[in-house]
């Protein structure tokens, strides 16, 4: 590949995975762009070699001139907490569906899309596979079912594009405030109940295999780390206590959890983070 193109290039996970995806796509001689609304913020990627194009991911022409010689796509934009719902269906489904299409008349050679793990669904009774139908419950609000929608429109484009997905454990991590505002709501969990997560470093090895690994076109993977947080390993990452919810609150034990063997199998992905424990005990948390 020789230009890859990323979409949410500034937020969270694309500020941690633009500079590692520089380093090793510069080793194989390909560039990286980034499509950003706000050239200042990506001033730092632009610095470590990164083409920045302004414009916004919601534009017809916007994604045209981002798309323009790009020979893979990694979208990597989503509109998360805090948003009009209008905002998040534009941005995880419509846009991400649009971008799929065009990427596919301009002929990308692969198309990778990230989503959650939140578009399963409940009572399992088991991790989730890549095969499970697709679920999200309501609870979990528009985030979920807009990547549910983002991945159905996706495959709807059939053969015209060659797509793989990543579905992605809560991400952590260097500096990420998301594990400490995940306290907040873990305050109302049992004690027990888990959180399925994984560590930016790891969600960006995964990206950057899921682009590069040969004859993976169709598929999914699921991308967690080893080891699911407890609401109780929550607060004591954060230097707080858990306030003892009762332990017989219901719960269902496997909600949001999943199986990673695909990923290990298909794309010899390791997490180098098995746990959220480890990254903390390596200052990385």
């Amino acid at each position: 590949m020789t230009t890859i193109l990323v979409t949410g290039a500034t937020g969270s996970v694309g500020t941690r995975l633009v500079p590692r995806l520089l380093r090793w796509a510069g080793a194989q001689g390909s560039s990286v762009r980034v499509l950003v609304r706000d050239e200042r913020k990506a001033a730092p990627l632009a610095a470590l070699g990164a083409q920045v194009v302004a414009g916004d991911l919601t534009e017809e022409a916007d994604r045209a001139k981002a798309l323009e010689g790009a020979d893979a796509v990694l979208n990597v934009a989503a509109a998360l907490r805090g948003v009009p719902d209008e905002d998040a269906w534009a941005v995880n489904r419509d846009a991400a569906v649009a971008l799929g299409r065009q990427a596919a008349k301009a002929g990308v050679a692969r198309f990778v899309h990230t989503s959650t793990n939140l578009v399963y669904g409940r009572e399992l009774g088991r991790p989730a596979v890549e095969d499970d139908r697709l679920a999200p419950h309501p609870a979990w609000g528009v985030y979920a079912a807009s990547k549910a929608q983002a991945e159905a429109g996706l495959r709807a484009l059939g053969d015209e594009l060659p797509l793989v997905v990543a579905r992605l454990a809560f991400v952590y991590g260097e500096g990420d405030p998301h594990l400490a505002q995940a306290a907040q709501w873990a305050a109302t969990w049992p004690a027990h109940q888990r959180l399925a997560v994984v560590h930016h470093a790891d969600v960006a090895q995964a990206l950057w295999r899921a682009l590069t690994a040969p004859g993976i076109e169709g598929r999914t993977y699921n991308v967690g780390d080893d080891a699911p947080l407890t609401a109780w390993d929550v607060h004591e990452l954060n230097g707080r206590t858990h306030p003892g919810t009762s332990a017989q609150t219901p719960f269902d034990p496997w909600e949001g959890q999943m199986s990673t063997a695909a990923a290990r199998r298909d794309l010899g992905w390791r997490p180098l983070y098995p746990s959220a424990w480890s990254a903390a005990e390596a200052g990385a948390a």
